[in-house]
């Protein structure tokens, strides 16, 4: 599989995204991290791109299977309670920061989550998700570069 397939499709998988895709590129893969970089912040933003219209449909299919529902309402509970205090402060910001944070239960399927349930206009919802990709890659990009095992251990689950 090409190595910028495997990069994609890190980054496409919920909970893991930039935090997963990243590492596996530069280590696994071994590509040079600036393509790595691009890559992985392109496939996120375009991924919340398209998520991000389709969350009133995902909702409408989330409450219709009672054990789905259940275990939806808590994720979409902890998102909400999550943004609600920045949203209340910063707005939009909050949004893309709260994408940019690369740690477990962040990012782009929550951010888009967020932005729904606080009913953020999509053009908006397009500045808060480039602004938190970016950040997200720059923070694990950096991370990765430093070499500090450590860093990315915290920042990525063995696989």
């Amino acid at each position: 599989m090409p190595a910028i397939l495997v990069v994609i499709l890190w980054t496409l998988i919920p909970t893991l995204e930039l935090r997963a895709s990243i590492p596996v590129g530069i280590f696994h893969q071994k590509m040079n991290w600036a393509v790595v970089f691009a890559v992985a912040v392109t496939a996120n933003f375009v991924l919340g791109l398209a998520l991000y219209p389709l969350m009133d449909l995902i909702m409408k299919l989330m409450q219709r299977i009672p054990f789905v529902h259940r275990i939806w309402a808590r994720y979409v509970e902890r998102t909400r309670s999550k943004i609600h205090a920045g949203v209340e402060k910063y707005g939009e910001w909050a949004v893309g920061f709260f994408i940019g944070i690369p740690l477990p239960g962040t990012g782009v399927y929550s951010g888009a989550l967020a932005g729904y349930l606080i009913g953020l206009p999509f053009r908006k919802f397009i500045i808060s998700d480039l602004i938190g990709v970016l950040m997200a890659g720059v923070l694990v990009t950096a991370f990765c570069l430093t070499g500090n095992e450590l860093l990315l251990r915290w920042f990525t689950k063995p696989v």
